[in-house]
């Protein structure tokens, strides 16, 4: 068994909660610009938004939900996409005293009964009409959700918007929203979020405004410092704030301050992150490679420049790798020889600097989460300007448990515990974890929460992984998909899988195996790189995925990142046949959750017939 722990930077007071950021600030600096957010006509610019203004906005809406009868403890839930009044309603329910209970807005309607029915809540926040009148079934079945109220109100709804709201709390003073306000610390529960879940119902779990603050503290004044606290630091959040991972970002943000942006516009995300042009960003791995991927396809569209990235790529990672662990030279040794060195500036003019003008120009760190990375995506970003600080944690834990250091980001593994956080690894190889962000327990379920504890009190993480001397974690599988062969053999499918995924063509990839006699794979084609393959190997552009499954330039080209897999392992761990889909896995499907996180065993369970086929 092998532990280790890192001593808390900031010590958290019994009275700390989540507001008490927004009013100090307004009060220090009311002036400072702490939000950017999206102009009301629909434009690309962004409007300022100071302390003051977020304070003044945050106290009226919380005056609206104590005018409403939302109580101390009182649960409500949040159904929106990622936006700055989702930032505004989680504050003003922290001021007033009550517990946000986020809701993915792509949830289906038996998904949002569970979440409302189950945390109790006594009202909800919807986004929009549509969506509203899309769960109003579900709250005819659900007495205890009293009121419903709009962030976009509607002509043909009856439903009161949050400018109506924060108008009925004008009856409130200040000196009540005051008393209100104090009346939670950090101890009480600040928010209930819902785990995904691959399995089962989601449980929901209690997370405490002592964990978010202290988690969120403690990074900005620890490892992260050079991230939040750099003058002019911002961020543009897009993934979903119904994930931890998001949640924890909105807190740092305010905690630093930072200037905080939201958008839920993927679809134009580079655009919106030319206008916004923020210092830093968060996403999860799959974002980094489809941005390296697309890079790669465009490339590809000619020879030439098709050489010229794969050249500029080799440098960059081979650039990061001169540095090792730490990221100036004077900490790294020798770092970059004299011909890396004229290289990399070459292709710092020809490809890294427009990669990096892609994502607004200004970015130099990002923060990635929720699954693994890959050493290659990390060493070619670090080597384009972009540092990827790669983390670890789970709800329970209120995202971050680990982090790679800005200066000291050891590639490959999720870095070592937050500050007031201890990893240990236990006989059989499972992570565990403790410390000021370890959730109280999953809500009204304490059988689970027994099962998720041990008797000392570490969370269980389900995940297998190894500490170095230095306290580095390395996460090499899930402990409940370790795929047994009929041989015996112990197979982690993650870092095949990983591998594989890594290739611009595949969008997932799913290893199989359990109680077979080799290890083989699903795969799926990633949408936007089939067309610009067609046009490259002379495949008509109407070609279907059915014709296409079955194409041999297809299929080896997929072979070589099978091939490239396989490296990775022994032989008897090794992908030996694949089969590729005709359709990929989405959330719509029920393939992945809202975390990206594929379904592992509904995907078994509905694609029997395509695994059977890879052991005939």
């Amino acid at each position: 068994m092998r532990e280790y722990s890192t001593p808390a930077v900031v010590e958290i007071p019994a009275t700390a909660r989540l507001s008490d950021s927004v009013f100090e600030r307004a009060e220090r600096e009311p002036g400072r610009v702490v939000m950017r957010r999206k102009r009301s006509d629909g434009g690309m610019a962004w409007q300022n938004v100071t302390a003051r203004q977020f304070r003044d906005e945050v106290a009226a809406l919380a005056k609206g939900f104590i005018a409403a009868g939302i109580g101390v403890g009182d649960r409500v839930g949040i159904l929106s996409r990622t936006r700055y009044e989702w930032t505004l309603v989680d504050y003003a329910l922290w001021t007033a005293g009550a517990v946000p209970v986020p809701i993915y807005e792509t949830s289906s309607a038996e998904q949002v009964e569970w979440i409302l029915g189950d945390s109790g809540a006594r009202a909800v926040v919807v986004e929009t009409p549509g969506r509203l009148d899309a769960i109003a079934e579900v709250l005819r079945r659900l007495p205890g959700v009293q009121r419903a109220w709009l962030i976009e109100p509607g002509p043909q709804t009856t439903a009161q918007s949050l400018d109506a709201l924060a108008a009925e709390g004008a009856v409130v003073s200040d000196a009540d929203l005051t008393q209100r306000r104090m009346m939670v610390g950090a101890g009480d529960f600040a928010t209930i979020i819902y785990t995904s879940g691959t399995t089962g119902r989601p449980k929901g779990c209690e997370i405490t405004h002592g964990n978010l603050v202290a988690n969120a503290r403690n990074a900005v004044q620890g490892p992260m410092a050079v991230v939040f606290e750099t003058p002019g630091a911002s961020t543009l959040l897009f993934l979903p704030l119904a994930h931890v991972f998001a949640r924890i970002i909105e807190v740092a943000v305010v905690e630093a301050p930072g200037v905080l942006g939201h958008t839920s516009d993927v679809a134009h995300l580079v655009q919106e992150l030319g206008t916004y042009q923020p210092t830093f960003l968060l996403a999860v791995p799959r974002v980094f490679e489809k941005v390296y991927n697309s890079a790669e396809q465009q490339a590809s569209e000619s020879r030439a420049k098709g050489a010229i990235f794969h050249a500029a790529a080799r440098t960059a990672i081979a650039w990061s790798r001169a540095f090792g662990v730490n990221d100036t030279d004077a900490k790294g040794g020798a770092g970059p020889g004299r011909m890396l060195r004229l290289q990399h500036t070459v292709f710092d003019r020809l490809v890294y600097s427009k990669l990096r003008a892609a994502v607004g120009g200004r970015v130099r760190y990002s923060v990635s989460g929720g699954a693994a990375l890959g050493e290659r995506l990390g060493h070619f970003f670090r080597g384009v300007g972009i540092t990827i600080i790669e983390g670890y944690g789970l709800t329970e834990t209120t995202a971050a448990a680990t982090v790679n250091r800005p200066g000291r980001n050891k590639i490959g593994t999720v870095g070592q515990p937050m500050p007031g956080t201890a990893v240990r690894i236990s006989e059989d190889g499972e992570i565990l974890l403790n410390g000021v962000n370890r959730f109280v327990g999953y809500w009204q379920n304490d059988s689970a929460t027994a099962e998720a504890l041990t008797p000392d009190g570490w969370l269980r993480t389900g995940d297998v992984g190894e500490l170095d001397d230095e306290g580095y974690l390395r996460v090499t599988g899930r402990k409940k998909e370790l795929i047994v062969t009929a041989g015996g053999k112990n197979v982690a499918p993650a870092v095949l899988e990983d591998r594989i995924r890594a290739h611009p063509l595949v969008s997932q990839a799913l290893v199989v195996g359990d109680a077979r006699p080799y290890v083989a794979a699903l795969i799926t084609l990633d949408p936007e790189a089939i067309g610009p393959w067609l046009a490259r190997n002379g495949r008509p552009a109407d070609t279907s995925l059915a014709d296409l499954s079955g194409d041999p330039d297809l299929n080896a080209e997929l072979q070589t990142a099978v091939d490239d897999a396989n490296k990775a392992v022994s032989r008897a761990e090794s992908v030996r046949r694949f089969h590729v889909l005709t359709t990929d896995f989405t959330e719509q499907n029920g393939y992945l959750t809202p975390s990206l996180k594929v379904r592992r065993n509904v995907v078994e369970k509905d694609l029997a017939g395509e695994i059977d086929a890879l052991y005939v």
